[in-house]
């Protein structure tokens, strides 16, 4: 396969067109970067970013997991929560990475959907799904690191960055392509 602007584009046309998410995705993608940035978000705000991150597979991730994790994810103190997610825009993607998983049920990839909904200029979240569409078409030399560690995300993010400047495009764009190029066959 080969990722080309106009691919790019027409998979995320795709996907607004046939993601069940997309709508309260799209709300999230506005308002969380601000609330994070200002506090001023509650609990469930915090939460609905681990949801989604599992949610967006439609049941095709282990239930059980998926569970376990969001249940790990709110035993954290709120204040501590509160605290790393403000402070994620003056941080480097490393040191929020290391803030991030220092929080119960948050790995590199759940922290990598904070770092999306916190600054989606800036991030892109990362997941085998999309991490082996590029290493298909070329881009990411290795198979998705399962799990990826810090420096796995970075080549990813600098990938990512490089691609979406090529196709004139803003990461959440490259990001639904990636997923919808990623799915499951029929």
């Amino acid at each position: 396969m080969e990722l080309s602007r106009s691919v790019v584009t027409d998979e995320a046309e795709a996907y607004r067109e046939s993601e069940p998410l997309v709508t309260v995705e799209d709300q999230h993608l506005d308002i969380l970067p601000g609330m994070f940035a200002d506090g001023e978000f509650g609990r469930r705000d915090a939460e609905w970013v681990v949801r989604w991150y599992f949610r967006r597979f439609l049941g095709a991730y282990p239930d059980a997991e998926r569970r376990r994790r969001e249940e790990a994810f709110r035993t954290n103190d709120f204040g501590t929560v509160r605290d790393v997610l403000v402070d994620l825009r003056s941080l480097d993607a490393v040191d929020a990475l290391d803030r991030l998983t220092a929080l119960d049920g948050v790995d590199v990839p759940v922290a990598t959907a904070f770092l999306q909904f916190s600054a989606p200029d800036a991030y892109i979240v990362v997941g085998a799904r999309e991490w082996s569409v590029l290493h298909e078409a070329g881009e990411l030399a290795d198979p998705y690191p399962d799990p990826p560690s810090p420096a796995d995300y970075h080549t990813y993010l600098e990938t990512c960055r490089r691609l979406a400047d090529a196709f004139d495009c803003a990461l959440p764009t490259l990001y639904r392509a990636l997923w919808r190029l990623g799915r499951p066959e029929d």
